[in-house]
């Protein structure tokens, strides 16, 4: 789960390693334990942090009962235990899945996408949720998201180290420090094609076990993006929240670049606007995009969903 914990890492990591090099007890063994524990610390705690930050609360069974009949079905489906089933209450439509040893695993939909999607296109979208939990995405993210926190970090505290102080062999270390830092970046670029891989797999679970899911989730997909570039103001008002968009199934930030193959379309039907979408073609520029991004370029994604239909 790229970025859910990214900036709480990045800053209490930096927090300690200044307090720890100010006080004189640094060193890089005791920088590797507290990355690591910091990390799984924070996993553990995430849905807590992750609860309070988008004001999800639970769904009574009495409140939504058919939408929990579908988490329950296609769970069943999957082959996997039921998650708990959330609301998320931000108007951005979106949904996402989140969990931990100690909370349990959760798929959560917020109010925007349950006012803005069809039922049908909802189901497909909690399919592609419940295909994060089927691959251990959260786990598996977790884990390598790790080694570059370390790797920074490891650099970071060589170049404070070696600041302020004039000694033989300390612009070498410095260097050394620069390459570390160099290296975590690279890591990170592949960690970012990793978020956009599992985005494909959990899109084709989706499709493995909705019924006509490719249409649906292509439909709910140019919805969620078109709905959210349209929000404008209300969207910016939620730009604080985007800090942990690699959980969403679409990324906010990318809407209005996701959106620019259907602007220009005017005919109605959710089906035009898939269309629309699948007929631009993608530029250098997208290509680019798409390299520092944790999801998928929206065309390409809905090409790949068009084949397995």
């Amino acid at each position: 789960m790229v970025g859910t914990l990214a900036v709480i890492i990045g800053l209490s990591t930096l927090f300690f390693t200044v307090i720890l090099s100010l006080v004189g007890s640094f060193n890089l063994v005791t920088l590797g334990i507290l990355v690591v524990a910091f990390n799984i610390l924070q996993w553990l705690i995430s849905p807590y942090i992750v609860d309070a930050l988008y004001r999800v609360r639970r769904i009574p069974e009495h409140e939504n009962p058919r939408l929990h009949e579908t988490v329950e079905n296609l769970s069943r489906k999957s082959g996997i235990k039921k998650p708990r089933l959330m609301l998320a209450q931000i108007p951005i439509p979106n949904a996402f899945a989140y969990g931990s040893p100690i909370a349990g695993n959760r798929v959560a939909v917020t109010d925007g996408l349950l006012k803005t999607l069809e039922y049908e296109e909802v189901e497909a979208v909690i399919g592609h949720e419940l295909g994060h939990l089927k691959y251990r995405d959260v786990q598996t993210m977790m884990f390598v998201s790790i080694l570059p926190a370390i790797f920074y970090y490891i650099g970071f505290s060589l170049m404070l180290s070696m600041y302020g102080r004039r000694r033989e062999g300390s612009g070498g270390a410095a260097l050394l420090g620069i390459g570390f830092m160099a290296f975590s970046w690279i890591l990170n670029m592949f960690i970012l094609y990793l978020s956009r891989l599992r985005e494909y797999y959990a899109d084709g679970h989706s499709a493995s076990i909705v019924e006509d899911g490719p249409r649906k989730l292509s439909e709910g997909l140019a919805k969620i993006v078109h709905t959210t570039k349209k929000m404008g103001r209300t969207r910016k008002k939620t730009q604080h929240l985007n800090a942990f968009k690699a959980l969403f199934i679409a990324d906010p930030d990318h809407a209005d670049t996701d959106s620019m193959a259907i602007s220009k379309i005017t005919a109605s039907g959710d089906q035009k606007l898939v269309q629309g979408i699948l007929s631009k073609k993608l530029t250098t520029m997208d290509k680019v995009i798409e390299i520092f991004s944790t999801h998928p370029n929206i065309v390409k994604r809905l090409r790949t969903l068009q084949e397995l239909s």
